[in-house]
């Protein structure tokens, strides 16, 4: 891993970003995700300064696109905004995930008589 990535991985890795669950090099497809959450359906990469190369632009928009086809968000952040200023690179990774993970429905309790039609059965 690149600096960055190790920065990166440091602050995703244990629950540490709001106990959210990261793994990292997980192959999605013909795909590898730098790092993934697969409850927010969330993709974070570390692009170096190679991505700054119009081929490889191209080739990161067509890898966007398919990611986001199957339902994932792609962030990508420049190796330097990771080194350089991680509170607002965990800042909007916290945000994105937020937006895409919904808690699950509450379900009725029957302690407090939720849930029950009244039907005699």
């Amino acid at each position: 891993m690149t600096r960055a990535e190790e920065a990166l991985w440091q602050m995703l890795r244990a629950h540490r970003l709001n106990g959210l669950s990261f793994r990292r090099q997980t192959p999605i497809a013909p795909y590898i995700a730098d790092f993934v959450c697969h409850s927010a359906r969330l993709i974070v990469e570390a692009a170096g300064v190679h991505h700054n190369d119009p081929d490889v632009e191209s080739a990161d928009r067509r890898r966007s696109n398919f990611l986001f086809q199957r339902g994932y968000k792609v962030l990508r952040f420049t190796n330097e905004e990771i080194l350089d200023n991680r509170d607002r690179v965990a800042s909007l990774i916290l945000q994105a995930a937020r937006s895409r993970v919904h808690p699950p429905p509450s379900q009725p309790s029957p302690a407090r008589g939720e849930g029950f039609d009244g039907a005699k059965q």
